[in-house]
């Protein structure tokens, strides 16, 4: 059953939309860190319909990044805002804001700019067979973001994904 509130689409489920001839189209690309250590590959982008914009990348996380996370963790708890959770066996998957990274059309490179691979390793992750939800969202952009008051109470959508944004793409 369609979700009558969802907005957020991954680029492949909308037919009538593609990448604009001026942007890069970065799925199948690598991802690093500031520290340019591999974070993953992108596997998809998300794209806010009412905006008619991509808002994230999707990221399918490097086994390296994963495996550092599970020895920390092994298995147990994470925990995020105090409340535990345990990473579920196909949970391989992050976003990313668009606005938070830079794209290098030369080397099919994207970078991210202000988020450490720890903050990535740490971050929560979502299995791509289900569509994540909005407190997915707001877990993983407190993640990145502590010190946005607006992260956690945001109402407004087009506020939430504009604060994010740069014009560096």
């Amino acid at each position: 059953m369609e979700n009558k509130n969802r907005n957020l689409y991954r680029l492949d489920e909308l037919s009538d939309y593609k990448v604009a001839s001026n942007y890069s189209d970065v799925r199948g690309w690598k991802i690093v860190d500031a520290d340019n250590r591999t974070i993953g590959t992108i596997d998809n982008l998300w794209v806010n319909k009412d905006m008619q914009r991509v808002v994230y990348l999707d990221v399918s996380l490097d086994k390296k990044l994963i495996e550092d996370n599970h020895r920390e963790v092994h298995d147990a708890i994470a925990y995020d805002n105090g409340k535990e959770f345990i990473y579920k066996d196909g949970e391989s998957h992050i976003i990313i804001p668009i606005g938070s990274v830079n794209i290098n059309k030369d080397t099919k490179i994207v970078m991210a700019n202000s988020i450490g691979y720890d903050t990535f390793r740490n971050t929560s992750r979502y299995n791509i067979q289900q569509n994540f939800d909005r407190d997915y969202e707001r877990r993983v952009m407190k993640s990145y973001y502590p010190d946005d008051v607006h992260v956690s109470n945001e109402s407004d959508d087009d506020a939430f994904y504009r604060r994010r944004e740069f014009d560096n793409h």
